[in-house]
């Protein structure tokens, strides 16, 4: 099978529908970004239809390697190729692109014109154009369109007859649009079928097409298998009404299906927000590849699989590696009320803030309540509910106060419900002391773990803090871990203590 060729479209079909189509100096821009891609064609404009078009034609034309073809678009009348010819025949490889309907339905009602002239019209102007730009470059070529080739189901042969003489005329490429789409992919790709297998293998047969129903890369892409080598495409899926193929789509779906694609795949995602930012033309959010949420993940289930899969080439629900269209973002967990465990705790440790999957498991009912309320929680919000719940957890216990008294004895108050303690602790510093005093108190608990570390802000911010982190056990066996944060070492192990018992307390009333 051969190399698929890239004919982009952007400059001229993708920029005839913007709002306010560029001017020469964005033309170069994304000229520039169309080699930087590697296509190997470039569709630059359609020169008779402005003098300003037909000079950023001409001047694209005198920018572009010897290896790419520069196509310039004409109607099938003398004046529009000959304007053709004379703005981009200098280039190396110029190619006049004329189109004309044959289809039913047009050639009625919009040209006219009965089948037998349409054809004649047709032969005549490829005639015509591979005279004309024959005179100025040997190198020049014709591209021959059948517009609406889509509709042309009922007079297929009439269309692949015509398509014959056509090449005869001069023309090595047939261009076959599904200018409006309106049929399902595979009724269009047995009509490029039967032209690919009625026309000499000289010929290039070509397919251009649009978005109207949303199947347009997968009706190129499966074009390429029947036989069309040259796809024609558009950044950002510019173009007329819902645009035309997307370039990246088309290339990426190739690519995934084993196929030696000749572009530069790296240079999508940076070629896509410069495309979005000069058309003014924003890239929807669920864009495929491009989109801001392309990498995203808000189930549970798939966070999970996207989390055990985020470093390996293929994962559990993605595509391709971000890597392989230059996107530098890794696959987004957004936190909802349909998120699990595993996403919280990979959004907190991101964050750079101490968390295990049990305590994800512990916070996740509390953050599904907050989401249910709001919808997706930014960060920010995600955090809010870690600290109040993580470091400072409100229960039926309160750490008041811890004073030392002698060596190796503390004084200890807290409040548990409406009653107040002042208990005296021996132990080998704070946290044995603690441990010893709430034990006396008849609260049994048994350390198991403690460690400290210093971040470089506490919560707010302000300036360096203590961190702890305490392993608790209570008399049925059930382990949890309480965090806290404080000036002093001492005072942040204490109160580390009591968001541990805090949350004992609630996981027991939970259990009941």
């Amino acid at each position: 099978m051969k190399q698929p060729f890239f004919y982009d479209i952007t400059l001229r079909d993708g920029n005839q529908a913007l709002k306010k189509p560029w001017e020469l100096r964005d033309k170069k821009i994304i000229f520039e970004k169309l080699l930087e891609l590697n296509v190997q064609a470039v569709e630059v404009g359609f020169p008779a239809s402005s003098e300003m078009d037909f000079e950023a034609c001409r001047e694209l034309s005198l920018m572009a390697p010897n290896h790419l073809v520069v196509s310039g678009l004409a109607r099938c009348v003398e004046n529009d190729i000959v304007s053709a010819v004379n703005s981009i025949g200098e280039a190396k490889k110029p190619r006049i692109h004329v189109f004309l309907t044959l289809s039913p339905f047009h050639m009625k009602y919009v040209l006219n014109k009965d089948p037998k002239e349409a054809r004649q019209t047709a032969i005549k102007a490829v005639k015509f154009a591979y005279d004309e730009i024959k005179k100025v470059n040997k190198e020049g070529e014709i591209q021959f369109s059948v517009e609406h080739f889509g509709d042309c189901g009922e007079n297929l042969d009439f269309v692949i007859d015509t398509l014959k003489e056509i090449v005869q005329a001069g023309a090595t490429t047939l261009n076959l649009p599904n200018t409006v789409e309106r049929c399902r992919p595979g009724t269009f790709i047995k009509m490029v079928e039967k032209v690919r297998e009625n026309i000499d293998d000289f010929v290039t047969i070509s397919v251009h097409n649009h978005n109207d129903l949303g199947m347009a890369t997968a009706t190129t892409v499966e074009s390429y298998f029947t036989g069309a080598v040259q796809l024609e495409c558009a950044l950002n899926g510019l173009g007329e009404r819902a645009g035309n193929t997307n370039f990246y789509e088309v290339a990426v779906a190739l690519h995934n299906s084993g196929v030696d694609v000749p572009v530069d795949l790296s240079k999508i995602y940076e070629t896509a927000l410069i495309v979005a930012q000069m058309s003014k033309v924003p890239i929807w959010e669920k864009a495929p590849l491009i989109g801001p949420d392309a990498l995203a993940h808000r189930s549970g289930i798939h966070q999970d699989g996207a989390l055990k899969t985020k470093d390996m080439e293929k994962g559990a629900y993605r595509p391709i590696h971000p890597s392989l269209i230059g996107r530098k973002d890794d696959e987004k967990m957004g936190i909802t009320s349909q998120s699990g465990k595993t996403a919280i705790f990979e959004v907190i440790s991101n964050a750079g803030y101490p968390i295990t999957i049990q305590e994800a498991i512990r916070l996740q009912p509390i953050i599904k309540e907050a989401a249910e309320k709001v919808g997706e929680l930014p960060t920010a919000k995600l955090l809010d509910i870690y600290f109040s719940e993580t470091f400072n957890v409100k229960g039926d216990f309160k750490f008041r106060h811890l004073g030392y008294l002698d060596d190796g004895i503390f004084e200890i108050e807290f409040r548990y419900k409406n009653e107040e303690f002042k208990v005296k602790g021996e132990g080998n510093g704070p946290v044995d002391a603690c441990i010893n005093a709430l034990n006396q108190s008849g609260f049994k608990v048994k350390l198991l773990h403690y460690e400290q570390n210093s971040p470089d802000t506490d919560l707010k911010g302000a300036g360096a803090v203590a961190q702890s982190e305490i392993h608790l056990e209570d008399e049925t066996g059930n382990e949890v871990i309480g965090r806290a944060r404080h000036e002093s070492t001492a005072i942040a192990n204490v109160k580390a203590i009591f968001n541990a018992l805090n949350i004992m307390n609630k996981e027991k009333k939970n259990d009941k």
